[in-house]
């Protein structure tokens, strides 16, 4: 088989394009640009692009299929070229569940949690040396990749991300894998940008449940109130099950497992939420909840979700992929329940589409009243590059309902106020979807010790 990749550097693209490499396709690509760690990544393979940019000579009537991914344009000349020809063109969920038809599919799909229910079905599944397929949102340890394609595995798992499949594919990506397993984590409204309304978002599920196959199985958040009415009503004639936070304890900074007193490494209600969907989905593949419960005790959690930067006896960094209202309120609960004798400060680069849209920035409203220390952080250029119009400092407070909470459009002015900062009995969360327009995280955690 030959595939040709357009925008192969991005996140699922690039990993996609190394799984069928390892799988004996012959894999070409392009891209306009293209960041690490997918450069590295792709040249490790020898398929990054020689040079970079569009090139309608790279698309030819020998290829048997090409990928399209979200970053490419409708104009892209490849795209037309392609058109042109006949070729067949799949969005990159297209041809995951082309790869996975013939597979047992599992599809985890929510508003928040997505990629931690994934991460930990994926790391009992290992420990128990299981042969499965995968698609994640997140580099995972033991994981050289996001993506694994083979034939032989009988089981796919893949986080059903809600956003568009292609730019000639508006639908959304977990519509097109067909699950026969699904998981819904909860509906908390994004992607203001293609969803302009609430309703318009929880269509959206509403629509996965019914894409779930005949005699499926639905395991979802019952303490979610409108996922849990949309349940209800649903004619669709799967089966489902309803989940929430497992009886557990907190002592020390530690989480147990109740009654059997398993320690984890992870914490947090939505944490505790996620390990019970991930349950229930491993108890489908047949492993039972002791099994599992001896696999999870080992999962130190996915990158970039509640992530450890550094820690010691007075004070712990960490960094969070939060970013909408309620993972950013998730994220700040978890981490004052788990430690109820520290402050917390509390940082949040709103850096999305639709974090920066004035209608939607009051959906932030008390997200950050539990931090002791709440701070906002917005790259000036992140305006620039999107063509919209800059929040000031008193936009900000208006829409979180805090007057006390700190602006800052500057990233070298927000780095010095954190180090002016005590951090005696005192957590740092550092939150965002982005990068802090270039922050050193770890040079950041070992200055504060200083």
């Amino acid at each position: 088989m030959r595939i040709h990749f357009i925008a192969i550097g991005g996140s699922a693209m690039h990993n996609l394009a190394i799984a069928l490499h390892k799988k004996g396709y012959q894999i070409s690509g392009s891209d306009d640009v293209i960041f690490e760690p997918a450069k590295s990544r792709l040249d490790k393979y020898g398929l990054l692009p020689i040079e970079m940019g569009w090139d309608e000579n790279r698309i030819s009537n020998d290829l048997d299929a090409v990928i399209l991914g979200m970053h490419a344009r409708i104009d892209n000349p490849e795209l037309l070229k392609a058109q042109e020809l006949g070729i067949k063109i799949y969005s990159y969920p297209e041809y995951i569940y082309e790869q996975s038809k013939n597979k047992l599919r599992v599809v985890i799909g929510g508003s928040h949690g997505k990629t931690t229910i994934t991460s930990m079905i994926l790391h009992v599944l290992n420990y128990y040396k299981r042969d499965f397929d995968y698609l994640v949102g997140a580099q995972l340890a033991g994981f050289e990749t996001m993506v694994k394609v083979t034939e032989e595995a009988p089981v796919m798992i893949i986080e059903g991300d809600e956003y568009l499949s292609s730019p000639i594919d508006r639908r959304p990506k977990f519509h097109l894998y067909q699950a026969n397993v699904a998981v819904i984590s909860g509906i908390a409204w994004d992607h203001i940008n293609v969803f302009p309304t609430y309703a318009d978002y929880a269509l959206q599920f509403d629509k996965f449940i019914d894409t779930i196959e005949p005699k499926g199985v639905l395991i979802y958040c019952k303490a979610d109130a409108d996922l849990n009415e949309m349940v209800s009503r649903s004619k669709s004639g799967v089966t489902k099950i309803g989940y929430a936070i497992p009886e557990h304890a907190i002592r020390n900074g530690i989480t147990y497992l109740l009654p059997e007193e398993t320690a984890l490494k992870i914490f947090g209600d939505h944490n505790l939420m996620n390990l019970n969907a991930a349950k229930l989905v491993c108890k489908e593949l047949g492993i039972n909840e002791n099994e599992f419960d001896a696999a999870i005790a080992s999962f130190t959690g996915a990158s970039k979700r509640l992530e450890v930067i550094s820690a010691d006896e007075s004070t712990n960094v960490y960094k969070d992929f939060a970013h909408s209202p309620s993972k950013l309120k998730a994220t700040i609960d978890a981490v004052k329940a788990q430690f109820t004798d520290r402050k917390l400060v509390a940082c949040i680069e709103l850096h999305t589409f639709s974090s920066l849209n004035k209608d939607f920035l009051k959906e932030y409203t008390g997200a950050m009243d539990k931090a002791d220390e709440a701070i906002v952080f917005i790259d000036i250029k992140s305006f620039e590059q999107k063509r919209m119009e800059p929040f000031s400092e008193d936009d900000v407070q208006q829409a979180f309902a805090n007057p006390e909470l700190k602006f800052f459009n500057d990233a070298v002015k927000l780095k010095t106020y954190l180090l002016s900062l005590h951090y005696k009995d005192t957590n740092l969360l550092m939150m965002s979807s982005g990068n802090y327009a270039g922050f050193d995280l770890p040079e950041l955690a070992a200055a504060l010790k200083k």
